[in-house]
C-alpha cells in the first residue's frame, strides 16, 4: 500500500491515479497509523512553502514523516514535496522546512528571456547514481512547474540536475528518502518508469 500524504495541497489526485495505473493500492491519508504501516509514502504538492509547512504541522504530519524516515519506509517528495524536505525557502522567509535533508530553496532568477515559473519539459543529467533513474540514459525529458529550486548542501545526494538559467538540483536520494522537483506523474512514459522504480524499492 502506498500512502499519499493528504494535507490540502494541490496535485494529489494525479499522483494517486499514476500509482494506481502502475498496479499499486493508493490511499490518500493523514492518518499516522496508515502512513507508518505503508510500504511507500509519497509527499506531493503544489503551492506555497510556508502554507504547506503550516498545514503539515497542523495535522502532525511533520513528525509522522520524520518517523517514517526513521523506520526506513521509502519516501518520495514531488515538486513542493521535495522543497518541504529541506530547511528553508526564499518563498517563505522564516518558515522552517522538515529539515530531513540539508539545503535551501531559492527563487529561479529571471533574465535572458526566461519565464518564471518554469513550465514545461526539460532534460536531465545524472551526476550521481540514483535508484529512481535505473535504466535511464542522459537527456531524459520530464515536466516541470516551479518558481523555486533546490540547492542541496551535499552534492553527493543529487541524482539529477537540469539547467534553467542556473543549475537546478532536480532529484535527490539519501538512504530511503527520494525527491524530485519535476512531476513524474505528468511526465508520460519516462515519469511512469521513475515512479515504477520508486515503487519497486
Amino acid at each position: 500500500m502506498v500512502a499519499i500524504i493528504d494535507y490540502g495541497a494541490g496535485n494529489i489526485k494525479s499522483v494517486e491515479n499514476a500509482v494506481r495505473f502502475l498496479g499499486h493500492e493508493a490511499v490518500l491519508t493523514r492518518d499516522r497509523e496508515v502512513i507508518l504501516s505503508a510500504d511507500h509514502v509519497i509527499l506531493p504538492g503544489v503551492g506555497a512553502f510556508g502554507d504547506a509547512m503550516a498545514r503539515l504541522r497542523k495535522y502532525g504530519l511533520d513528525e509522522v514523516l520524520r518517523e517514517a524516515v526513521r523506520r526506513q519506509i521509502p519516501l518520495l517528495g514531488i515538486c513542493l514535496g521535495l522543497q518541504l524536505l529541506f530547511e528553508s525557502s526564499e518563498e517563505s522567509p522564516g518558515a522552517e522546512g522538515l529539515c530531513i535533508l540539508k539545503g535551501k530553496i531559492l527563487r529561479i532568477p529571471e533574465g535572458d528571456g526566461r519565464k518564471v515559473p518554469q513550465i514545461g519539459w526539460n532534460d536531465l543529467a545524472f551526476p550521481n547514481p540514483g535508484r529512481l533513474f535505473d535504466g535511464f540514459s542522459e537527456g531524459a525529458y520530464v515536466y516541470f512547474v516551479h518558481s523555486y529550486y533546490l540547492r542541496a548542501e551535499d552534492p553527493s545526494i543529487v541524482t539529477a540536475t537540469t539547467q534553467y538559467g542556473v543549475r537546478i538540483d532536480a532529484a535527490v536520494e539519501k538512504g530511503n528518502v527520494f525527491a524530485c522537483q519535476f512531476h513524474p506523474e505528468k511526465s508520460e512514459a519516462v515519469g511512469m518508469k521513475i515512479l515504477g522504480n520508486f515503487l519497486g524499492i
